[in-house]
């Protein structure tokens, strides 16, 4: 099994920007204004309009709202040191990185859209 997420957003130029500088991000394929698919290493994040979703859809929300409340989405690095300092660099808030009682170093940040995510190294055994 394989994990890929697929983010709705206000302004997927910001996410794009924000995937791409903050996070390291690399377009596949092509960007569009209506989607566009990213990866970094095995990491896979779509970026989708919120307006193609039909007014019924599940995953609809007022323009203003936070997305993703209740989801933390876990990126797995090699050197999260070099991915904090990139953040860092990137001129986005970023909170301190850190090490965990259960022994990652890790940092959190906001999306522009609101998604929770947290940049951790991979665990050392």
């Amino acid at each position: 099994m394989q994990l890929s997420l697929e983010l709705f957003v206000e302004s997927p130029e910001k996410s794009l920007d924000f995937y791409r500088r903050v996070l390291g991000f690399e377009v596949q394929g092509s960007a569009s204004t209506e989607y566009t698919m990213l990866k970094n290493g095995d990491a896979m994040v779509a970026i989708n309009s919120r307006s193609v979703l039909s007014t019924d859809h599940p995953l609809r929300i007022a323009s203003g709202q936070r997305a993703g409340l209740g989801v933390e989405i876990v990126l797995k690095v090699a050197d999260v040191e070099d991915a904090y300092r990139m953040a860092k660099e990137s001129g986005w808030s970023v909170s301190d990185l850190a090490l965990q009682p259960w022994g990652t170093h890790d940092f959190r940040l906001v999306d522009p859209d609101g998604y929770y995510i947290r940049v951790t190294s991979r665990h050392s055994n």
